[in-house]
C-alpha cells in the first residue's frame, strides 16, 4: 500500500443487497479524524468512459478555436495590415508560438482546474458520476493532482503518440526495428495496470496517493426537507430539543465537510454518526450528548447549508475547513 493511504484505516465491506461486482468495490475509509465513510471504487470502465468524453471536449475545443482564429485571419484580415500572408515571418512565428501555448494551457488547465475545485472531477467524470479522492482520507492536494496528471502523459498519451509516429513512418518503407515492440509494451503496461490491482489504481494514482471513486447521484435535500430535524428548522422529534448554530460555529467547515455528512447522514449505521456527532462537537466547542446524534447532524447539515448558500449568493465561497 503507498504511504499515502497510512493516515487512514481502510476495510473492505460487503453490504446485503449488492451484486458480487459490487461488493468488490465498496469499501471502508476511516480518516485521521476517525470518521468512517463508505465509499465506491470506480469501475474501470466508467473511468474510460469520462477520459474518452474529456478528450472529446479538448479536441473539439482546439478544433473550434482553430477553425475560429483561421476564418478570422483568413477572412476578415484579407487586405487590411493585419492580413496573415503579408504579415512579417516573425509575426507568423509568435502567433504560431500564441497557439501552442494555448495548447499546453487547455489540456493541463482543463484537468488541473477542474479536479482542484470542490467536486474533484472534470466534466467527463461528473457525467459518469465519479471523482477523484485522496486516497488517506484527507485533503485533495494541488501536488497530487498535478502528479496524476503529469503522469498521464507518459501512461497513455506519449506511448499512443510514438505508437502513430512509428506506424506512419513504417508506411512511408522505415524500417523501425525494435522500437514498434518498444512502444507497444510501454503502452500496454500502463494500460493494463489497473486490472492488476484491486483499487484499479493506475500509476498517476499510486505516485499521487489517489484513488477514483463514485459519486452518489442520491441528493439529500429532499429527505432533509421533509422528516427529522431539518423540518422543523432544527428541533429534535426525538428530545424536542431545539438546535441552532452561530456563524463561528458554523464557520468551521465548508462545501467539501458538508458534502461528508451528506454522504454520512445518508449511508452510514446510527452507530456510525455517534464519531461523527462527537467529532462536530469536539470541533465547534459543544459538549456532545447522546441518543439525539442524528438529530444533531440533520440540524447542523441544513443550517451549514444554508450558510454556504448565503455566502455564495454575495460571492463569498468557502470549499473546505482549511479555506
Amino acid at each position: 500500500m503507498n504511504a499515502g493511504v497510512t493516515a487512514g484505516k481502510l476495510r473492505r465491506v460487503r453490504p446485503r443487497g449488492t451484486s458480487r461486482a459490487d461488493e468488490k468495490r465498496r469499501r471502508e475509509l476511516v480518516t485521521p479524524e476517525g470518521l468512517t465513510l463508505p465509499i465506491t471504487i470506480a469501475s474501470r470502465g466508467s473511468r474510460a468512459g469520462a477520459l474518452i468524453i474529456d478528450f472529446l471536449i479538448i479536441v473539439f475545443g482546439l478544433v473550434a478555436f482553430h477553425l475560429l482564429l483561421f476564418w478570422i485571419a483568413g477572412g476578415l484580415l484579407d487586405g487590411t495590415p493585419l492580413d496573415v500572408d503579408t504579415a512579417p515571418t516573425g509575426a507568423r512565428e509568435f502567433l504560431q508560438i500564441l497557439l501552442v501555448i494555448f495548447v499546453f494551457v487547455t489540456w493541463y488547465g482543463y484537468f488541473l482546474v477542474q479536479e482542484l475545485g470542490p467536486r474533484g472531477a472534470t466534466l467527463g467524470k461528473r457525467l459518469v458520476g465519479i471523482r477523484i479522492a485522496a486516497r488517506s482520507g484527507g485533503r485533495l492536494t494541488p501536488e497530487a493532482v498535478i502528479a496524476r496528471n503529469l503522469i498521464r502523459d507518459i501512461e497513455l498519451f506519449y506511448p499512443l503518440v510514438f505508437l502513430i509516429v512509428i506506424l506512419a513512418m513504417n508506411t512511408l518503407g522505415e524500417d523501425m526495428g525494435p522500437l514498434a515492440w518498444a512502444a507497444t509494451a510501454w503502452f500496454a503496461l500502463f494500460l493494463l495496470l489497473p486490472f492488476f490491482n484491486r483499487d484499479a489504481l493506475r500509476a498517476g494514482d499510486i505516485v499521487a496517493g489517489t484513488w477514483v471513486i463514485e459519486m452518489p447521484r442520491t441528493k439529500l435535500a429532499e429527505t432533509l426537507s421533509t422528516q427529522g430535524a431539518a423540518a422543523a428548522e432544527g428541533t429534535s422529534a426525538v428530545t424536542g430539543v431545539r438546535y441552532e448554530f452561530g456563524e463561528a460555529e458554523l464557520s468551521v467547515y465548508g462545501e467539501k465537510e458538508l458534502q461528508t455528512l451528506e454522504r454520512m447522514l445518508r449511508e452510514s449505521p446510527d452507530d456510525a454518526l455517534t464519531a461523527v456527532h462527537a467529532t462536530i462537537c469536539r470541533k465547534i466547542g459543544w459538549e456532545p450528548g447522546a441518543g439525539d446524534e442524528r438529530a444533531f447532524l440533520e440540524a447542523f447539515y441544513a443550517q451549514l447549508r444554508a450558510k454556504l448558500e448565503g455566502d455564495l449568493r454575495f460571492g463569498k465561497r468557502k470549499a473546505d475547513k482549511h479555506s
